[in-house]
């Protein structure tokens, strides 16, 4: 398990559905293809826009496995795959390294939520990154897990070395400044970076490994011999930064604040629609052009706002088929989107396509 950086804006992207409400993988390596052209940071596959605790673990692992092959190595890849056990979780994490994914979010468990308390969330968390062979980021997400990690807790496991980061989903700038205090304290970890302090990702290195082993040189073919040997590559220029418990928010309204806050970037359920305007935000901050900055947020935050918040994933889906991306309906029982939310969604992102 090596750190990783999960530093900018990520794409909480969808799972598409057939009418029948099967898993359309084509429409994933659709997806998955242009968010890999876009600015984006990366992808969080299978999180909660993705419905990933609507999907069994044999359709999770193949929606895994299919989203990394469709996506270009340089995209960082982050895989959803809390679930109610530690055992079944570290199962999922396991599949998640096999496809190469660069770290896992791990929500909180939540059905014997009474039973557990902060001693059990502790237990569980640390449980999981004790034996994930991913670097794990929490998850908190108070609007659809009846508990709240408390950020005393989220200090506890920041020490721990393979928790290295946070997405928080609560909206709440005070416990955003809460966590990245209480977490000042966390080891610093080495990462592996491009020249320009980018995310270096396991799958911009493994393809190399793999062409050595099968690559066969010319003047052998010619002759008759097929040896494998190692081609003509490029090695990667990579340096080293160092870098803390990474903090992420999960609000399209507060994404602003947030990085000036000092968080490390956001995960966004509305930059799986609109990826080009969520990453504006973070392109005019990184340059210091505070003032546009905030007109990039205030474009997108009601529109955002209303669109993953009050309309949630039916809002997100519809957001995307409107985009250009592939969203669809969600799996029952979730309900589709009407006639009337529709119209409401065209509306707001009149101005907003990408």
């Amino acid at each position: 398990m090596n750190p990783m950086l999960i530093e900018g804006i990520f794409a909480a992207t969808t799972t598409p559905f057939y009418p029948d409400e099967r898993v359309y993988f084509r429409k994933i390596e659709a997806n998955m293809a242009r968010y890999s052209r876009s600015l984006l940071a990366g992808m969080v596959v299978l999180g909660s826009t993705g419905e990933g605790n609507m999907l069994d673990d044999a359709e999770t692992r193949e929606v895994l496995r299919v989203a990394a092959n469709a996506t270009a190595p340089e995209k960082v890849l982050i895989a959803g795959v809390g679930r109610e056990s530690v055992k079944a979780t570290v199962e999922l994490a396991a599949a998640a390294a096999e496809f190469r994914y660069d770290a896992v979010l791990v929500r909180t468990p939540s059905y014997y939520v009474s039973q557990m308390g902060d001693a059990g969330v502790l237990h569980y968390f640390r449980s999981v990154a004790d034996r994930s062979p991913l670097p794990v980021l929490l998850y908190n997400i108070p609007r659809f897990v009846p508990y709240q990690i408390p950020v005393e807790v989220i200090g506890e496991l920041a020490q721990h070395p393979n928790i290295i980061g946070i997405k928080d989903s609560s909206g709440s700038m005070e416990r955003i400044r809460g966590t990245i205090a209480a977490t000042s304290n966390a080891p610093r970890r080495t990462v592996t970076v491009t020249p320009v302090f980018e995310a270096v990702t396991g799958r911009m290195l493994a393809p190399k490994a793999e062409a050595a082993a099968s690559f066969v040189p010319a003047g052998d073919l010619a002759g008759g011999v097929a040896v494998a040997g190692a081609p003509p590559v490029t090695p990667i220029k990579t340096r080293t930064r160092e870098v803390g418990f990474q903090v992420l928010t999960g609000s399209v309204g507060g994404v602003f604040d947030a990085l000036e806050a000092g968080a490390s970037g956001a995960v966004l359920a509305f930059a799986a629609c609109a990826p080009q305007a969520c990453q504006e935000v973070y392109l005019a901050w990184k340059d210091h052009d505070l003032k546009l900055a905030r007109e990039k947020q205030e474009r997108i935050a009601t529109t955002g706002q209303r669109t993953v918040g009050g309309l949630g994933i039916r809002g997100v889906k519809y957001a995307c088929d409107f985009n250009g991306y592939y969203g669809g309906r969600p799996r029952s029982p979730l309900l589709s989107i009407t006639a009337e939310e529709k119209a409401e969604i065209e509306k707001l992102l009149a101005e907003i396509r990408n």
